[in-house]
């Protein structure tokens, strides 16, 4: 029997049980035989990145975000699209990880569910590869006009959507297992 894979999932969104969470607990349940997944809800949480603060004085919760990060197996940031980029908060957090070494090799999946959601996919993929984590194109999964596929009560909606999502987790598997 094999142990299961640390997965923390990072949920972009800034709105509280939003698509992307439903869709982090939906990846949860769909890894659950081989992931222990913890999310990320609430990034309005993480104190404001300050250059002067990223190696000396750091906040204990940057401090907390970075060993979880650097310890888990994996890491899947599921976010929507704000203003064609990414929200604040996630940027936030990335910002607070980029004098480190935490995202390094580190293998990723990203998953970006919005109305359009392209030129955010774009930049979170970019953002990632320029911290020099691990992904491919199966562990990126673009899901646009969410609205219509992912609903609060129901969960996924989408039949199309659901199929995609356990392509991204069986392709987690294989970077992780």
């Amino acid at each position: 029997m094999t142990t299961k894979k640390n997965i923390l999932a990072i949920c972009g969104s800034a709105s509280r049980e939003s698509a992307n969470l439903s869709i982090l607990r939906r990846v949860a349940q769909l890894g659950e035989f081989h992931f222990e997944m913890e999310i990320m809800d609430d990034l309005s949480l993480l104190p404001h990145f300050q250059t002067e603060l990223t190696e000396k004085d750091v906040p204990e919760q940057i401090l907390q975000l970075r060993e979880s990060i650097q310890t888990s197996d994996a890491v899947v940031i599921c976010s929507p699209e704000y203003v064609f980029s990414i929200p604040s908060g996630l940027k936030n957090l990335i910002e607070w990880c980029v004098s480190t070494t935490v995202f390094t090799d580190k293998p990723v999946g990203l998953i970006t569910a919005s109305a359009h959601g392209a030129k955010g996919h774009a930049e979170l993929q970019l953002l990632m590869k320029t911290l020099q984590a691990q992904f491919t194109e199966d562990s990126t999964l673009l899901i646009p006009g969410v609205k219509g596929k992912v609903n609060k009560q129901d969960g996924i909606i989408a039949s199309q959507t659901e199929s995609e999502l356990k392509h991204f987790v069986e392709s987690l598997k294989k970077m992780v297992l």
